[in-house]
């Protein structure tokens, strides 16, 4: 009997992990780097520890399936703490959060410089950069895969450059064809 549910739980276990999905993380400055090597957009997840759509996000739309591969196969994936202590480097400046504490590591804490400079007012926010690391969009909230799909192929396929007035984008969202399930 113990061998029997032995192989139940093994068997469910494996069934969990080919349906959960990983991206690929990476930290900015490795992103950057290996977009010298193979340019491709960034996506970039900035989160914060307390922050529950921020969980959400990882747990429902970023583990989902479709999400992952298409992020893995065409974005360089990083994941930034938009309130934590690193120290990081873009476009020849270091940033860092002086006044970060780490009794509150897990509660509101002070925000990093490199959020204040993305302009990241609420959590979650994806920031979306080029080729050349410089930001396309940062997108405010949590997304679901069906609505994250939009943007990861419009950004991916350059379509935002010419959705300069909101009619464009309107037109464009009612156009879409997503095909991302979950």
């Amino acid at each position: 009997m113990k061998k029997f549910i032995f192989l139940v739980c093994i068997i469910a276990f494996s069934c969990f992990n080919t349906i959960a999905q990983e991206i690929n993380w990476v930290t900015l400055e490795e992103a950057i780097q290996l977009q010298k090597k193979e340019p491709k957009k960034i996506m970039m997840d900035a989160y914060t520890n307390w922050c529950g759509p921020c969980k959400m996000l990882d747990r429902n739309t970023f583990q989902n399936k479709d999400v992952a591969d298409y992020v893995n196969a065409n974005y360089y994936a990083v994941k930034f703490n938009a309130e934590g202590n690193e120290a990081i480097n873009y476009n020849g400046k270091t940033y860092s959060n002086p006044n970060y504490d780490p009794a509150k590591a897990n509660r509101r804490n002070s925000p990093h410089e490199l959020s204040r400079y993305f302009q990241i007012s609420a959590y979650p926010t994806i920031v979306f950069l080029d080729e050349n690391a410089n930001v396309i969009f940062p997108l405010r909230g949590y997304k679901t895969p069906a609505q994250i799909e939009l943007y990861l192929k419009m950004f991916k396929k350059d379509d935002h450059k010419v959705l300069d007035t909101q009619e464009k984008f309107n037109e464009y969202y009612k156009a879409f064809k997503g095909e991302f399930k979950g």
